[in-house]
């Protein structure tokens, strides 16, 4: 089959999904005005249209056109509803599948009514919508009651990258490490989780249950927030205990979450539509604690894989992290959990069989539709 994949060469997703999609013996092809920066396989044929931010979506049109009438393929994946949405149905080749990511219909078409128009327009226009995250899906039903089948591709995670990470820690240290690798921005909540660790240091001094010098927070990523967040884990009285570690390639992740005991993922908003820094921990065997944010639930079984806390709730996320800070049975066995639950539902082979499926029911439906 051949696939054009209409996005952002600049993200990981796109990346993992042509990739992916490769290495299951299709003839792969990315149109995109964004730079890549992680590679794709030799085997993949990417086309780099110049950039021009918002109004690009719009000008390359005629580009992607003649492209597509030079590849001629089965079918082409837009993904995100308002640009790269927005190119497809200019561009009007059909079969087409748009994947909507998260902030285009949860934030993006509240901007203004012509922001919404745009989104609905676009979303009417393809063949299928498939989205990451059954929450998402129901978003995008708040925009588009008729769309009644969409179907869930959530991103997958290369499990092979995590094979060698133990369940019990690949670095050994005598702390308790808690962390987080996420942007440092107000949307994912750091500040909750900053709050939370100085609540749980108080609570475990009174307790004298365990020499809180040994606990740590670790927060990797970097972002527009990190020098209020500095001063507010200065403010709260344990800037010696939290580590601001900075932004690291994403090929770093599986390190970085080796360093870790406890992941903790505490957004604020619903765009967190899928939760991919969720199943990566699981995938490296570590517990984790998520707040009730958009899709962190429905990839974290509460109470197996991990604990669900109330969003912008301190309080909560605190009695949680102390949960599992005072047992260490309970953080390999959320682990152990998790590790097995992200293997069997978010493996990209999984994820991209899923993805193929919904690619030749398109593309047969569409076959047919034109033959009746």
């Amino acid at each position: 089959m051949k696939i054009v994949l209409l996005s952002a060469a600049s993200s990981i997703h796109t990346v993992r999904w042509a990739n992916g999609l490769s290495e299951a013996g299709h003839e792969v092809f990315v149109i995109s005005q964004h730079e890549n920066i992680d590679p794709f396989l030799p085997s993949v044929s990417v086309y780099t249209l110049p950039f021009r931010g918002v109004l690009g979506y719009f000008t390359i049109v005629p580009a992607v056109r003649k492209l597509l009438k030079k590849i001629q393929p089965d079918i082409v994946n837009a993904h995100y509803a308002s640009g790269y949405g927005t190119t497809a149905r200019l561009v009007g080749h059909h079969p087409w599948i748009l994947s909507v990511w998260g902030s285009d219909v949860y934030d993006f078409p509240h901007k203004s009514p012509l922001h919404k128009w745009l989104v609905k327009k676009n979303l009417r226009a393809a063949d299928r919508v498939v989205s990451t995250s059954h929450c998402m899906a129901e978003q995008t039903r708040t925009l588009t009651p008729e769309l009644k089948d969409i179907t869930i591709t959530p991103f997958g995670v290369d499990l092979s990258a995590y094979q060698s990470i133990d369940i019990g820690g690949e670095i050994q240290t005598d702390k308790i490490i808690i962390g987080t690798v996420k942007t440092m921005k107000p949307k994912y909540g750091i500040d909750t989780l900053i709050k939370a660790f100085a609540i749980l240091i108080n609570s475990l001094q009174s307790k004298s249950e365990i020499d809180t010098k040994k606990i740590e927070l670790r927060l990797v990523g970097g972002g527009e927030q990190t020098t209020e967040l500095i001063a507010l884990s200065e403010k709260l009285g344990i800037a010696d205990s939290v580590k601001f570690i900075g932004q690291v390639p994403h090929t770093s992740v599986p390190q970085e979450l080796a360093r870790l005991d406890i992941y903790v993922a505490l957004s604020r908003m619903d765009s967190e539509s899928f939760g991919v820094a969720i199943i990566e921990a699981g995938a490296a065997g570590r517990p984790v604690i998520v707040s009730d944010a958009g899709g962190l639930p429905e990839v974290t079984i509460d109470g197996v894989t991990g604990l669900v806390v109330p969003r912008e709730d301190p309080s909560a996320a605190a009695a949680a992290l102390e949960k599992l800070v005072l047992d260490c049975n309970l953080r390999k066995e959320m682990g152990y959990a998790g590790k097995i639950h992200v293997a069997k539902n978010y493996s990209w082979s999984t994820c991209i069989k899923t993805m193929l499926e919904v690619y030749n029911t398109t593309v047969s439906k569409y076959s047919r539709n034109l033959n009746e």
